[in-house]
Formats: structure tokens, sequence, C-alpha cells
């Protein structure tokens, strides 16, 4: 096997697989190489339709094979450190790589263990969650008979923001659907200040909280699963707000003992877990203090390594972590990376932090947000072709573009290097 190419690429996920397609569609002869030890990719913004029982879980999966570029040289091996100074990538099996263009891409990885006894919860099934089996959710809502429906998220970023709440709207729907809703509890925790960043899907996201008599608590940030007790510890992240948000909640069995310690018990406990930097990139000097890939916001390409370009969820991008975003980070890189190979200066500096959150608020209805670096929204201007006038709205045609339209897109369009 060859150690050296032109352009090396870390990670076969969205970001890795469209930047090598974008690549090789320009030019079939650039000598790129994906490092990506993973044998599936999974078209992970299905996962929420999967969790409440909407979609085929198997859908969601295409061998790795399948979706790698033509002309594209896939090493199936982990990066395990980063040598830039050397242009050189150490993997598990392989031995090192030289590269003379690197692209990191290998996304972010769950961390259960940030909440004290989250790693047991999910052993015993106790928690469930989206970003880790689906499957498993779609099984506890529909087992769960009343009570507490908790569902969470913790302080560190995450991939796709709005998904946590997305399930509690899919679930508080099923629950109102099945003859549950007089006997429930659904209670969304978040440690931000507001449902959404976004003002016109913020006014939508709070009519709907209203419409399904969610529980909504902000400033609660997960500290602790009791397992053996069922209870959720949070701590408030604003002592300094006006503490009257978080008074004791009597219908939920709510005990707060200072903002240090509020517990809320729970029957069905759903969390996105806290997530990070792969420990490979974590432990290079790549990073920013906060351990996310330290790029430019506008160019993606590495503040201190000019020849090394950061893309996706590992990138230390002040917006939200989704394949929409992906989908605008890509041709920039991919263009910076052109200009370089052919001694250019790369100076596409364009990325204005688009992203977009697919927010589905229950059974054949969604909302789309569409934002950047600011928090404008943003909407798609093809949306008016598809009878959308308001995307910030809930529409059962948003619900088709996210079970259908959107699948097909990524399948068929996005991994194939074609701008959509």
């Amino acid at each position: 096997m060859k150690s050296h190419y032109q352009i090396v690429i870390i990670g076969g996920g969205t970001a890795g697989i469209m930047t090598a397609a974008q690549l090789l569609k320009y030019n079939t002869n650039f000598e790129v190489a994906i490092v990506e030890p993973a044998d599936t990719h999974y078209y992970q913004p299905a996962w929420t339709l999967v969790g409440a029982g909407t979609y085929d879980f198997k859908k969601t999966a295409k061998p790795m094979a399948e979706v790698m570029p033509k002309g594209v040289h896939w090493i199936k091996d982990r990066a395990t450190e980063f040598e830039p100074k050397q242009n050189t990538v150490t993997t598990a099996s392989s031995g090192p790589l030289t590269y003379d263009y690197l692209v990191v891409a290998p996304g972010l990885v769950m961390e259960p263990s940030m909440i004290k006894g989250l790693p047991e919860a999910f052993e015993k099934g106790i928690a469930c969650s989206n970003y880790i089996d689906p499957e498993h959710t779609w099984r506890t809502i529909q087992n769960f008979k009343g009570g507490n429906a908790l569902f969470t998220q913790p302080t560190t970023p995450i991939k796709c923001g709005g998904a946590p709440q997305k399930i509690a709207y899919l679930a508080a729907d099923y629950f109102q659907k099945n003859g549950l809703k007089d006997k429930t509890n659904v209670i969304f925790a978040t440690p931000g200040t507001v449902i959404f960043g976004v003002k016109e899907i913020r006014e939508t996201l709070m009519k709907v909280i209203d419409r399904y008599g969610i529980h909504f608590k902000p400033f609660y940030a997960p500290k602790e699963i009791d397992v053996a007790n069922k209870i959720v510890h949070f701590s408030h992240t604003a002592p300094e707000e006006n503490l009257c948000v978080i008074n004791e909640d009597n219908a939920l069995g709510e005990k707060m003992y200072g903002d240090a310690d509020i517990q809320i018990p729970f029957d069905l406990l759903h969390l996105a877990p806290p997530q990070a930097a792969p420990k490979f990139v974590r432990d290079s000097d790549l990073v920013n203090q906060a351990g996310w890939l330290d790029v430019d916001h506008h160019s993606m390409q590495h503040k201190t390594y000019p020849n090394i370009f950061g893309l996706g969820d590992v990138a230390a991008l002040p917006t939200a972590k989704t394949g929409a975003a992906i989908r605008k980070q890509v041709p920039i890189v991919v263009d910076n990376l052109i200009k370089l190979i052919e001694n250019q200066a790369a100076d596409n500096a364009t990325y204005n932090g688009y992203s977009s959150c697919p927010l589905v608020t229950g059974y054949g209805k969604m909302t789309l947000a569409e934002f950047d670096y600011k928090n404008n929204f943003t909407p798609d201007p093809k949306l008016k072709r598809m009878l959308i006038f308001n995307s910030a709205k809930e529409h059962w045609r948003l619900w088709m573009l996210k079970k259908y339209g959107l699948p097909y897109l990524y399948w068929n369009k996005m991994l194939k290097g074609e701008q959509v």
C-alpha cells in the first residue's frame, strides 16, 4: 500500500465522502485517500423518525464500499495521531501516511461518561437515545404506560441541536394518540436559555409546547443519573436568572436544593449524551481550548497549518452540527483545496454559518429552521416550488421532504458530489 497521497481525508462520514466526491468530479487525476474504519455508512438524520416508529432503521444504512466515490483510495483503518509539522497522519495498522493536503472530518464521538451514571443507565436500558440506538427509543416509547417522560440534553455541543426536542414532540403526539395524555407529564429540560435561537422558529415551537402541554425547563443541565431511583439530577446554568422559572413542579415530583441540585424523577428518559471531538483529535495540537478543530469560521482552513482543512461536526464552528451545514461547507473547502493545488491563494471565505434543522413537531408535521452565524432566519427560495411559503410554520409538505425528499437527495446527489 502507498504511504503518500496528494490529499488525505480523515473520515468517511457525510463531510469526508462529499469532499472526496467533489474533488474527483473536478479532476479525476487527483489522488485522494479516505481513512475510515467503518463498514457501514448511516444516514443519521432519519434516526429521529426511527425512534418514533415511522422509518425503517435498515434504510438508514448502506455498506461503506457503496458510498466511497469512484477513484478514491479507501484506507480501512483508524487515524490515531497527527504530526502536522511533518505532514503525517499515523494509523492504527497501516503505519504513517504522508500528504500534501489534509482534510480532517472524522465527526464527533459520544461521551456518556461525562454525566455520572449515564453509561449504567444506557447499559441497563432505563435511558434511551436516538443518538445511540433509535430502535430502543421506539420500544421504550411503545412500552411507556404513563408518568414522567423526561427529555434532555447536555451542555456540550451536539450533532443536530434540535434532535433532543424533536423526539419529545413525536412522543407527546404518540401519547396523545394512544390515550396516555392525561397520565403523562412530558418534560423537556435544556441547559439553553430558549427553545430555539431563531426567533421565527422559536415562536412556532412555543405554540407546539403549549399544544402538547409540555413542561419546558430552560437552564437545566443534567449532571447525574440516579439509576436505582430513576432520578435525573440537574444544575441550574444561570443562577442569576429569576429562579421562579425553576420553582418546584409538584405535578412532576420535582425537588430543589438551591440551584446546585434539582431532581426530577422519570418513568421514561431520553437524552442526547455529551459529545466531543474524537480523542486522537482532542489530543493533537490542531484543536482550540474547547477541544474542537481550530479552523477559520469562513474558509474552514486551519488557523495554524494552511494545508489542513476541517469541516463537519469536528470543526470549531459556532453553528449547528448538521448535514445541511456540511452541504454548504464542502464546496468552499474543495474550492480552497483546488486553489492551493493550482498555486493560488485559498481565498474563499464565503461560509456564513448556514445550517438547517428540520424540526419535526408531530407525526406529519414539521418546521424547517435555516439560519446563519447570527441566527438570521434564511429559508431556501426553492421551498416555494414545493408550495411552502413560510417554512417557520408547521407544514405536512415539510414532513414529506424530511421523510422522503432529503434521504433521496442525500444518497443520490450529495454523496455523489452533486451540488444540491
